[in-house]
């Protein structure tokens, strides 16, 4: 006599299969195997529709709130910077003493504090947090925030309002 598969509902009579005599056979499946799958099970899921992924539960997060935010420290700005300039990259520049860094152009988007400053930058970026900006600053530097071109139209719109 085969060994009927206990599901883990502990605790439940039936375990998840119904009342006591659905476990007899075949017939509360819908026949053994792929029995069916160009007759009554095939009809049933075109009724149904077909839906994908639809034994999934819970929600998809906005895209807004999923996208990543690429970082660098500040730190690792300083060490990289003369480096990078040496080697010509294309988004470093020299203007007397100051580095003109535009990370907006690398995609980077948020500049954060952890480590040291050494030189004065001039750095573009969409977003800098408090203690980057501060150590920048105090370096000699400046932070300019860029990005967004949304909001360069939303002035532009504003302007026009008031010349009217």
């Amino acid at each position: 006599m085969g060994h009927i598969r206990t599901k883990k509902y502990r605790g439940t009579r039936t375990c998840g299969g119904g009342t006591h005599k659905n476990r007899r056979g075949a017939g509360n499946r819908g026949g053994r195997g792929h029995a069916g799958g160009n007759a009554h099970h095939f009809i049933r899921a075109m009724r149904e529709g077909y839906r994908p992924g639809y034994i999934y539960k819970g929600f998809s997060r906005p895209a807004v709130v999923d996208t990543p935010v690429f970082i660098v420290n500040v730190g690792e700005l300083d060490e990289l910077v003369p480096f990078l300039f040496e080697n010509e990259a294309d988004y470093i520049t020299k203007d007397g003493d100051k580095f003109i860094v535009d990370l907006y152009s690398i995609g980077i988007d948020k500049v954060l504090g952890s480590g040291r400053v050494t030189k004065a930058m001039v750095v573009k970026a969409e977003m800098f947090s408090a203690s980057a900006r501060s150590k920048i600053e105090a370096a000699g530097g400046e932070c300019v925030e860029v990005g967004d071109e949304f909001d360069e139209f939303e002035e532009d719109d504003s302007e026009e309002e008031a010349e009217e």
